[in-house]
């Protein structure tokens, strides 16, 4: 009952984004208000001593697009986080083997979908409404920790293309990044879908990391049908289709007298399926022609190269562990079978900067994502075709800043703003009745509250 209580109490805050939004911005000290319940703190201790632990968090946002999209509007979204993670050591006897479990229950409408139109999604929690089993794996150690393989339904970003520094960001964009979310199937193995798969990482050194994976290649059953929607409750488990294979190769070093750390990755994916041309059909004539008849022509495989940089460029005077960092990724895949063919990120993510907030952090970044050659082709044929001066998609772009305020133990309050130039690479405007005028750049406000349990 007290959980239930603390929950409901948790949500209204959020919906009103009230006492958090209050305590943030008056400077309250984070230790002032220690809302979370004492009761469950001691239960989980007591579950931790036999190697269980609990977590929930529930993210709830309130967005709104000022100018631009498609229209003009704002939404509130949410997603309930519940997750589960034994050492099998201690529960079972089972030497070096941990399993964990989440599942997700999100609601409420996608700015991205319904108001802007965007290929980079504006919030990494946007998704149909559902409840679903996410993550469902066991990693075993072996070699004193330094060869761990996990097994199971698990997602690839949080150890493939990514960086320690683009965690606060809110776009989708900057945690998996906008290449592989947009033309992978189903977006590739990334919230809210997650795929079944075999993942290994081996340190091979203290300066170097290797990590290679094997993933089921879509979350969805072939077809028209959105993978959200096929795979609902995220019990599908497929283990058929053709196979998604994803390494990199980490380098970690220091550097300078005072030792500021940093890491470069490299690596690269293949996709066995087959996908369709971005402009051609099997007869060789455009997509756009009007004599033109049945599907697009098929490319077999897919594939990509990517790379991963990542720098402290100072250390905060209050902790070492917090400072100044920056992060940059670029990735190419093939033109010809793929929407975006080339896509570069960035930013800087600031934290320690106050000794009053210490656990403030601040960031900066943004996004570019290439329109790929195939895709212009088929625009200009369209222009061609029809006589109509449609617009030929270029790139589609994104800037964010964004601060998280702590606002009590578990409580972070943030604010968000997003300039999204571009949207879709600069598509037709669906409103438009001349079929002449792009979608208009966006500029999106709002507020991210995370609460932890």
């Amino acid at each position: 009952m007290a959980f239930a209580y603390r929950f409901r109490t948790a949500c209204r805050a959020v919906g009103g984004l009230c006492l958090a939004a209050t305590m943030a911005f008056t400077g309250q000290p984070a230790a002032a208000a220690d809302w979370r319940d004492p009761g469950l703190k001691a239960l989980n201790d007591r579950l931790s001593e036999w190697g269980v632990a609990f977590s929930v968090t529930y993210i709830g946002e309130a967005l709104g697009n000022a100018s631009g999209g498609i229209r003009r509007g704002a939404i509130f979204e949410g997603r309930l986080d519940v997750g589960i993670d034994i050492d099998l050591e201690k529960a079972a006897g089972w030497h070096g083997a941990t399993l964990h479990a989440n599942a997700f229950q999100i609601h409420g409408p996608g700015l991205s979908r319904d108001y802007i139109g965007n290929l980079m999604l504006v919030s990494g929690i946007e998704a149909l409404p559902s409840t679903r089993l996410y993550e469902l794996w066991i990693e075993q150690s072996f070699l004193d920790g330094r060869l761990l393989v996990k097994v199971g339904q698990q997602p690839s970003d949080t150890e493939f293309i990514d960086s320690r520094y683009d965690d606060i960001f809110v776009n989708s964009a900057l945690g998996w990044p906008g290449i592989t979310g947009v033309i992978l199937p189903a977006g590739g193995p990334s919230p809210p879908l997650a795929v079944p798969g075999v993942r290994v990482k081996a340190a091979l050194s203290e300066a170097f990391t290797a990590y290679l994976a094997v993933f089921n290649g879509s979350a969805g059953a072939p077809g028209p049908i959105d993978p959200q929607i096929s795979n609902s409750n995220g019990l599908a488990f497929r283990v058929n289709d053709p196979p998604w294979v994803i390494g990199q190769l980490k380098y970690n070093y220091r550097v300078g007298a005072a030792g500021l750390p940093g890491s470069f990755a490299g690596g690269g994916w293949y996709h066995f399926d087959e996908f369709d041309d971005q402009r051609w059909t099997a007869s060789g004539l455009s997509q756009a022609d009007p004599l033109a008849t049945g599907d697009p022509a098929q490319r077999r495989t897919n594939r990509g190269i990517f790379a991963v940089y990542e720098q402290r460029l100072a250390f905060s005077p209050l902790d070492r562990a917090k400072g100044i960092g920056f992060f940059a990724r670029a990735s190419l895949s093939p033109s010809d079978r793929n929407l975006i063919s080339f896509y570069i990120d960035g930013g800087l993510q600031f934290s320690g900067f106050s000794a009053e907030r210490p656990d403030d952090r601040f960031g900066i970044a943004m996004t570019y994502a290439r329109i790929s050659d195939g895709a212009r082709g088929y625009d200009r044929d369209v222009q061609r075709f029809t006589g109509i001066q449609t617009p030929i998609r270029d790139f589609e772009a994104v800037f964010e800043m964004t601060y998280i305020a702590m606002a009590a133990p578990g409580v972070a309050v943030q604010p968000v703003f997003q300039y999204v130039i571009h949207p879709a690479g600069g598509a037709v405007n669906p409103n438009d009745p001349t079929q002449t005028q792009r979608i208009k750049d966006a500029a999106v406000f709002g507020v991210r509250t995370t609460i932890t349990f």
